[in-house]
């Protein structure tokens, strides 16, 4: 439901008076609780509608709404790690009134994003990477003699990537950085009872900062054995909190540490936050908060409420893409031991929480961790066993390296599950699965599939796993198109060769469209605009692309013999794609030489639809659009003919 100002004052009558961040600071503090009260609320009735992160935000309400009255943005860099938490900031930063058109088509991001607005200090989409990046502004900062601060807001489950231990490792002590760890599943300290929130209050108060300073200062100054005395006083101190926290990582690497404390009460990170900035140093602030809160189905199943698809999506009792590969994988290990499954903290969104609890020994969720992942993987294949690395193909990326060094080198067989592949509309450029098919088919003898329909995927998997090479397979968030199905009935099915054509090679045919994946909807639409206006076409559907020059044989076959144009058609970049490398492959075949070919794939740019346009229709790859360069290459060939 779209709001006028008057009905946005009236619902929610404190968030309305917030135009910009500073606005938060002039609230009382008895103001806080209604106002999170009131966002919390508008979190619940919009990200049901549109879909989107709602646990996670909610949870971060009282932290964000401290962050606002203790900083001041854009001055001050507020930067979010994975960025999916961010909605709150977005709401208190001027984007109140455009909050309805998060994560749809022209609307807001659902991440963090330079170009929306100054306040987005640095846009992220993936996790433990804002550690790095705000460090980066804080040694800018500190190189231009500015006074500004740069809060850097990391969940615990970032913490588990590689990038946050190489940047702590790297972190500073004379910067103006705070880093707020906001911990809402994974313990990271210990928290025994009331001595130790008692500690925590007292280490956190201003006279504690100022007399642990005074002596440090003090006994250093003593001649002779001042420094010795002190340096023992620390170990004695250490000793003590130990045995009440445990080691604490981030004092041992210089950093000061303040909390844990109630992440969920704004009056308590609120006075932290202020403590931190007086401080005047890099400083860590632990908190911890309660996904969901405010919404009890999401308190009692936040990983439920991580991720909603919007409210418009049709429920349908087909199984998506990823539940039937996590099925299948399931049945595979009933009768092959040497299959593993590994994902990087991604097992329900993958499909494989059904593997880990029939076979939790063969289950390894290694954080998010993707090059570990892959090299892991590595060293169960070299060790005889079948591994599975179940990844969505945006955070793959991280991990090619691994894949040409620790995999590919060694002919290992691993198993690339590449979910999410092609392009996504809800989370945008950062998720867009584009780049896969370029980057790995530049790696030698790696098999590519590409099935459009679960009994593809299940053949596949089948082929893959018999290989004594590595393979990837990569498929679409949701499920099998029915056009798809519908149009090339049971030879989907059954086709061991991962190849459909609906025409015969002896037809007589004007052009033939090469796809593969999802939009190969749009081809079979373009087949149908073009049989109107009386250009005779057929559209021949891989689920195999790789290796080209097996693959370019068997296109071959299926060719008419006659002469014709041959398009290529993708959701992928174009540099070094499907359609680049295939038609170099099929080049100086003999059935090539009365065809001319064209491919149409994105742009080598990042794809951001304006308000209106489908994903297709922005990159210029939508069935009117095919239908059109169809035409106008058969019409060119015609007159070249003549």
């Amino acid at each position: 439901m779209e709001l006028d100002q008057n009905g946005l004052a009236e619902k929610y009558p404190l968030l309305a008076r917030i135009d910009r961040p500073d606005d938060v600071k002039l609230l009382s503090p008895a103001e806080m609780e209604p106002l999170a009260k009131e966002i919390r609320e508008c979190l619940v009735s919009r990200v049901s509608e549109n879909g989107g992160h709602l646990a996670s935000n909610l949870g971060v309400v009282e932290l964000t709404l401290a962050i606002h009255r203790v900083f001041s943005s854009p001055k001050d860099h507020i930067i979010f790690d994975v960025g999916h938490q961010c909605y709150v900031h977005k709401l208190l930063t001027g984007r109140r009134d455009r909050f309805t058109t998060i994560r749809r088509v022209g609307g807001l991001s659902g991440f963090p994003k330079r170009e929306e607005s100054e306040h987005d200090a640095f846009g992220t989409g993936h996790a433990s990477t804002s550690l790095s990046a705000a460090l980066g502004f804080a040694e800018a900062d500190r190189l231009n003699r500015s006074d500004a601060f740069t809060v850097c807001v990391l969940g615990d489950g970032a913490y588990t990537g590689g990038m946050i231990h190489e940047a702590l490792n790297n972190c500073k002590k004379d910067l103006r950085l705070i880093i707020v760890l906001n911990e809402n599943e994974m313990s990271i300290s210990k928290n025994i009872g009331r001595f130790a929130q008692s500690l925590s209050h007292l280490r956190s108060s201003h006279g504690y900062i100022k007399t642990k300073s005074f002596i440090g200062r003090f006994f250093r100054k003593i001649p002779l054995i001042g420094r010795w005395i002190f340096n023992r006083l620390l170990r004695i101190k250490k000793g003590v909190k130990s045995a009440v926290y445990g080691s604490n990582l981030f004092e041992d690497l210089g950093l000061f540490y303040f909390g844990p404390a109630d992440g969920n009460r704004e009056d308590v990170v609120e006075r932290l936050l202020q403590e931190a900035r007086d401080y005047g140093q890099s400083c860590i602030v632990h908190l911890k908060t309660q996904k969901g809160k405010g919404f009890v189905p999401a308190e009692k199943t936040p990983d439920r409420f991580h991720g909603m698809a919007p409210a418009a999506s049709t429920h349908s009792e087909r199984p998506t893409f990823s539940a039937a590969m996590g099925a299948h994988l399931c049945t595979m290990a009933e009768t092959d031991d040497r299959i593993c499954a590994i994902t990087a903290a991604m097992a329900s969104g993958t499909g494989l929480e059904p593997f880990r609890e029939a076979f939790p020994k063969r289950f390894f969720d290694v954080g998010i961790a993707e090059a570990h992942a892959v090299t892991f993987a590595a060293g169960l294949a070299a060790n005889g066993k079948r591994p599975a690395v179940a990844i969505y193909s945006t955070f793959l990326q991280r991990s090619y390296d691994n894949i040409i060094h620790d995999v590919a080198l060694q002919k290992l067989p691993v198993v690339f599950l590449i979910d999410r592949a092609g392009l996504n509309l809800s989370d945008g450029p950062t998720h867009a699965g584009v780049f896969d098919v370029a980057f790995l088919s530049e790696i030698p003898g790696l098999r590519i599939y590409t099935p459009i329909t679960v009994s593809a995927l299940q053949r596949a998997m089948d082929a893959a796993f018999a290989e004594n090479n590595p393979s990837a397979i990569r498929y679409p968030n949701g499920q099998e198109p029915k056009e798809i199905v519908k149009h090339f009935n049971g030879d989907l099915s059954s086709a061991s060769d991962f190849l459909h054509a609906d025409f015969d090679e002896s037809e007589s045919i004007d052009a033939v469209i090469v796809t593969h994946g999802r939009i190969a909807t749009e081809a079979i639409r373009a087949e149908s605009l073009l049989a109107a206006r009386g250009v005779r076409t057929g559209v021949l559907l891989l689920e195999q692309i790789a290796p080209y020059d097996a693959v370019a044989e068997r296109i071959a076959s299926r060719l008419p013999k006659e002469a014709c144009a041959v398009i290529f058609l993708e959701e992928e970049i174009r540099a070094g794609g499907m359609g680049m490398l295939l038609s170099d492959a099929l080049r100086d075949l003999p059935i090539m030489r009365n065809k001319t070919t064209e491919i149409l794939a994105l742009s080598n740019a990042f794809l951001v639809p304006k308000k209106g346009q489908t994903l297709y229709e922005a990159a210029g790859l939508d069935a009117e659009s095919v239908a059109k360069t169809v035409s106008d290459t058969v019409e060119k060939n015609r007159i070249e003919k003549s």
